[in-house]
């Protein structure tokens, strides 16, 4: 079995996401630019903001890795060549890719760059891993149709110099590892360019091609049927059979989540890793950590092919929406130990009052009842009710500048 301490890889959708996840406990985010980094729906990173980005994660004995894994056409080349002379010398820890030809130009134009083979080249048996390392792969990233098995075969049979990543958090595609086609024949989107539209997540009824107008649907919901819609991805539970497979890097999923779910995810991750390597032998799971991820916006969660292929349980047919039960309503910047009063940035309204939890980086969350607020001004309050405006509130335990308040919602 093997027992290298893993990876834990964050996603980093704008530069306060990639401080977020490195504060809470991250090795390592992966970020994209403004092109070829297949999520044009995040917020992604300007030149500058990838040097503020790299300095405040090295800073931290932290890596970043680019991702620039497009399934690129003729007249993204010279772009594509420009962009990676741009990008070298700013430090990048690795550039993902996924195609062969930008793997080749990468590696003539920024030779001294590792480079990462992204999921998007399917990558599901030890042959193809072991032929991208003699191309000079430093790591591949597994496809998500991958069981604990085949990963273990894939291990034992592939150079220990060769670094294995597989997602273990957040969004599944219905698709076969992201290679879609059906957001660009209903939208022209391309999913293959980061413009997915996600079609697989919409309503769907059945029409017999004589009957039109008449909408069937696939099962017995006036609703219609999301027969494509996937649950999410949840390995929290498997972390002991997840580091005895192997894998380098625990991948989470989400560049274009909340810096709050970030947050969330990474420290309920770091805190099982650390746990387990910390006394193997006594290890069990910690149920909090599983609460933790049901605090953030998610679908239902499956260990999707990780235990066998999916079956009819592993798709949700009533419902695209997400469930949410908590709100982020404000972040620390500022906490005196002395009074214990905290200056907070409001993300969302709440009331003097109100039952909160402050979840931090270094420590267990609490709760609390807001008992004293104040405006920036000093100005007693009883709401917080315009955006990012400045609050002071007393809080029981200290909350470190990043820190994090949440409610929960109410029930309607």
């Amino acid at each position: 079995m093997y027992m290298k301490k893993p990876e834990l890889l964050a996603p980093g959708g704008s530069l306060e996401k990639l401080k977020t996840a490195i504060l809470y406990g991250a090795d390592a985010v992966y970020i994209g630019g403004e092109a070829f980094s297949l999520r044009v729906a995040a917020e992604n990173f300007s030149v500058e903001d990838m040097k503020r980005g790299l300095e405040f994660a090295h800073k931290r004995g932290k890596k970043v890795y680019l991702t620039a894994n497009i399934i690129p056409h003729n007249s993204d080349i010279e772009d594509f060549e420009k962009y990676i002379s741009e990008i070298a010398p700013l430090g990048f820890d690795a550039v993902l890719i996924s195609d062969p030809g930008m793997f080749q130009i990468t590696q003539e134009l920024a030779p001294n760059l590792p480079i990462h083979i992204s999921t998007q080249a399917n990558n599901v048996n030890y042959k193809s891993a072991c032929f991208w390392h003699k191309q000079g792969a430093k790591r591949v990233v597994l496809a998500r149709e991958m069981s604990m098995a085949e990963i273990k075969e894939i291990r034992k049979k592939t150079p220990q110099s060769l670094e294995l990543e597989a997602f273990v958090h957040g969004a599944m595609c219905m698709s076969y590892s992201g290679r879609c086609l059906l957001s660009n024949y209903m939208t022209a989107r391309d999913a293959n360019q980061g413009a997915c539209a996600h079609p697989c997540r919409w309503n769907y009824f059945l029409v017999e091609e004589t009957r039109p107008g008449e909408y069937m649907p696939v099962v017995e919901n006036e609703r219609g049927s999301f027969i494509f819609n996937s649950k999410d991805l949840c390995m929290i539970e498997h972390i002991p059979e997840l580091i005895g497979s192997g894998i380098t890097s625990f991948k989470l999923e989400g560049r274009v989540k909340t810096a709050y779910y970030v947050a969330t995810v990474v420290k309920a991750y770091r805190d099982e890793i650390d746990r387990f390597l910390e006394n193997p032998e006594k290890y069990s799971f910690n149920r909090d950590s599983l609460d933790e991820l049901l605090k953030v916006s998610h679908r239902p969660y499956s260990t999707g092919f990780y235990f066998g292929k999916p079956d009819e349980n592993s798709q949700v047919y009533t419902t695209s929406s997400y469930i949410r039960e908590y709100d982020l309503i404000g972040i620390v910047t500022d906490f005196d130990e002395k009074t214990g009063i905290a200056t907070i940035t409001q993300r969302n309204r709440f009331f003097k009052g109100d039952e909160i939890e402050v979840l931090r980086p270094d420590k267990p969350y609490f709760s609390q009842k807001i008992e004293f607020m104040q405006d920036g001004d000093g100005k007693d309050i009883d709401v917080a009710r315009n955006a990012e405006m400045t609050v002071k509130i007393k809080l029981d335990e200290i909350a470190g500048k990043g820190s994090m308040l949440r409610k929960r919602r109410e029930e309607k």
